[in-house]
């Protein structure tokens, strides 16, 4: 009878934006723990501020480790290898996450994979519902991105379309902060628009009668403002704030569904997953709910802390890269856009 082999430990450590969170993959598929904090700190500020959120991922980073190894029950010698994030994100932050995890890992003698934001999120989904029909299509949609990607295979992708403006959750925030409400806005709107009506303003539905599937949700900002503009600054009615709120994200969730059943159908998939902050929104789940059923399509989105940034989706695409045999070098560095990631999309 041949030896079992050890259970490969993955600590998966990311620190892309303003969230700091800590994980422990086992054999790729198995969460023992998985921490996430947030940085309450810039809703003083109305957004992220960057050096104070790298200062945050400093302090909180060695006690949040050592609270997913305990929490896993297992010791810094039990762990395999690290997945760090190191692209894309805000450079400060991500310079935090890939120094600690190269010292901790030369510490520990072992392994460092460097791992990018997007990819991980094309594959949030997967620690829930397990791996997809391939081909597959993606919808990333978060503060700093609105992206379509073809998944082939992992580690194959095709770029299929993305925001050539703002991202959906950025216009979100800026939306919320034009009608004087809090940050982040996203969940905000989300609230608020369920006492609204849809239909109280005719927003646009940005590029959706264009061919292609890329977006632009700066018009549609616009849009909002020049609504706004008879009725001066906030504060403003309660009725008025949940009827902008309600048609300005009807606008965006139809546009995204509009969107993806179009890069579904330009791909012949059958399946579509979900990832970044944005699809925690209840109206955008329920529209693609409801569309997908219609199609016979499998719609994939993860629980919400696996649709945030999160340390669980780094660990399991670093383990997977870490079967594969592949490892970062000493010289593996942050890098701030997606176009220098070096992930391919075709």
């Amino acid at each position: 009878m041949s030896a079992r082999a050890p259970e490969a430990l993955v600590l998966g450590i990311e620190t892309s934006c303003d969230d700091t969170s800590v994980a422990v993959l086992q054999d790729g598929v198995t969460l023992r723990s998985h921490l996430i904090a947030a940085q309450d700190v810039h809703k003083l500020y109305g957004g992220i501020v960057p050096e104070l959120a790298s200062r945050a991922h400093l302090e909180l980073l060695p006690r949040m480790v050592e609270g997913a190894l305990a929490e896993a029950g297992v010791t810094p010698a039990d762990i395999t290898a690290i997945a760090v994030t190191n692209a894309p994100g805000l450079v400060g932050s991500l310079v935090v996450g890939v120094a600690f995890a190269k010292a901790y890992g030369a510490a520990l003698g072992i392994p460092v994979i460097g791992v990018n934001h997007i990819e991980a999120h094309l594959h949030s989904a997967t620690l829930e519902h397990g791996e997809p029909p391939y081909p597959s299509v993606a919808l990333i949609v978060s503060g700093g991105h609105t992206e379509l990607v073809e998944v082939r295979a992992f580690g194959e992708y095709h770029w299929l379309g993305a925001t050539l403006d703002d991202a959906a959750g950025e216009a979100y925030d800026k939306v919320a902060k034009r009608l004087g409400l809090g940050f982040p806005g996203g969940p905000i709107l989300d609230k608020l628009a369920a006492s609204g009506r849809a239909d109280a303003f005719a927003f646009p539905r940005p590029m959706l009668d264009k061919p292609g599937c890329d977006f632009s949700f700066s018009g549609l900002k616009t849009a909002v403002g020049t609504a706004l503009k008879p009725h001066g600054l906030p504060p403003y009615p309660d009725s008025l704030v949940a009827d902008i709120a309600a048609s300005f994200q009807a606008a965006v969730v139809e546009t995204l569904v509009g969107k993806s059943m179009r890069a579904l159908a330009k791909v012949g998939a059958k399946a579509l997953s979900l990832g970044g902050g944005v699809a925690c929104n209840r109206a955008l789940r329920a529209a693609l709910a409801a569309e997908c059923e219609r199609r016979g399509v499998a719609l994939r989105i993860p629980s919400p802390r696996l649709c945030a940034d999160n340390a669980g989706m780094i660990a399991l695409v670093g383990a997977r890269r870490l079967a594969r045999g592949e490892r970062s070098g000493a010289d593996l560095d942050a890098a701030a856009s997606l176009e220098a990631s070096g992930l391919n999309l075709g």
